[in-house]
């Protein structure tokens, strides 16, 4: 299966959002005009703005979960608002002593309360300070009751008209992730074939750190898609939804699992290519297996997320490349450890180096293998599998060496 490009990946953005923007404008529309239809014939005046505006914070939230949090605290708000400003017009009436009261409690509301509550209490007190003195009791229902309408509306427009989900997006940023994650991992590979470690070592190392950034943007979006299922009425007709968030969830926590070892990698080998010591300098034997071993770890990264397609041979699903990519790269982990053990490398001074760079790619395989295995039922065709392991083979070849264990430095 072809993987799109960057181009029609953009274009197909493009289009989602502009498709997002179209549904939440005719959502705000809706939510307006039914607010307005409801609560006009009883508000005061016919002015029934107060629920307009809460009607419209609600049906723009960016989850329904969201909506219905941030309708109570928003009427929690104006409700303390509204009391607060008809006991400040009893007590000192609508004066500048009255603003000033009601400024300095709702700054000293509380530390459990946001700063967006504090400002919001104030404002609605303020905004009710005059209207109090006139009524003071319909001044604090009649906004009360907007405010609850308002709410009720704009959840219920948010819910029931096609409410927000961000499974796209979050599988998206999650195959972003995978694919930088491969792609650095099959170039070092690339770089380490062409003798090419100690021009480009700096730059792997570079590249990998800045994977935070994308790691970060990608639980961002994941933690938004597990948020827009709570709730939401789109899943109860497709559970297949819930199903794709939950495998973007366990992807994600392998990735960045895999997103350690990544950077482990590129510090060794960045540590090395620059080591004053030339008996620590890795041995061309072991840079060649290695570039190999990078090489089927990356392609491996980049098929763990791919996703199934309906039709396909069994040999040509992510799942069955994926199986390929690890088993080859567990053959060659198998034959480095066994090289290892038996001493039959080249610049013996590097062994902690060798064992680093091998249990990092260890890791890494171990931690796709367990989620891979996790995520589909075991077939009997999966019984000759390596499982991972809680002792490293390089480890226990160091161990049945005599050789200390060298310690990771920080990356």
């Amino acid at each position: 299966m072809t993987t799109p490009g960057p181009i029609p990946r953009l274009a197909g953005r493009l289009r989602t959002k502009r498709a997002d923007h179209v549904v939440h404008g005719t959502k705000t529309l809706i939510a307006a005009l039914l607010t307005w239809v409801i609560v006009a014939p009883w508000s005061t005046g016919g002015r029934p703005y107060m629920a307009v505006a809460t009607a419209l914070l609600m049906v723009n939230a960016s989850t329904v979960y969201r909506s219905v949090t941030k309708a109570a605290q928003n009427v929690v708000a104006r409700v303390a608002g509204l009391i607060l400003a008809l006991a400040a017009a009893q007590l000192l009436g609508p004066t500048a002593g009255a603003v000033a009261v009601i400024a300095i409690i709702a700054v000293l509301a509380g530390p459990r309360r946001t700063a967006e509550d504090r400002l919001q209490i104030a404002s609605t007190a303020v905004i009710a300070l005059a209207a109090t003195t006139a009524d003071p009791m319909g001044s604090l229902i009649s906004p009360v009751l907007q405010t609850f309408t308002g709410a009720a509306v704009g959840i219920a427009v948010n819910a029931l008209v096609l409410p927000p989900l961000y499974l796209s997006e979050s599988d998206s940023a999650v195959r972003d992730l995978a694919r930088s994650m491969g792609t650095l991992l099959h170039d070092m590979g690339t770089g380490l074939s062409r003798r090419q470690l100690t021009s480009k070592s700096h730059t792997w190392l570079h590249q990998a750190r800045s994977l935070d950034e994308r790691l970060t943007r990608a639980e961002e979006q994941v933690r938004q898609a597990n948020e827009s299922l709570r709730w939401n009425t789109r899943c109860v007709a497709h559970t297949r939804r819930k199903e794709s968030a939950f495998k973007d969830d366990d992807t994600f926590r392998a990735l960045r699992g895999v997103s350690l070892q990544v950077r482990g990698i590129a510090r060794t080998l960045a540590d090395n290519a620059h080591d004053n010591h030339a008996d620590h300098h890795l041995g061309h034997q072991f840079l060649d297996q290695y570039a190999e071993t990078l090489q089927l770890a990356g392609a491996a990264v980049r098929t763990f997320a791919e996703p199934t397609p309906a039709t396909s041979s069994p040999d040509a699903s992510p799942r069955e490349r994926l199986r390929g990519a690890i088993d080859g790269t567990l053959a060659w982990h198998d034959t480095m450890t066994d090289m290892i053990a038996r001493g039959t490398l080249t610049k013996p001074g590097a062994w902690h180096v060798y064992g680093s760079l091998m249990t990092d790619a260890e890791r890494l395989l171990a931690d796709l293998d367990r989620t891979d295995t996790h995520r589909h039922a075991p077939t009997r065709t999966d019984t000759h599998r390596h499982a991972p392991t809680e002792v490293s083979p390089v480890r226990a070849a160091f161990g049945h060496a005599g050789l200390p264990d060298q310690g990771r430095r920080s990356t």
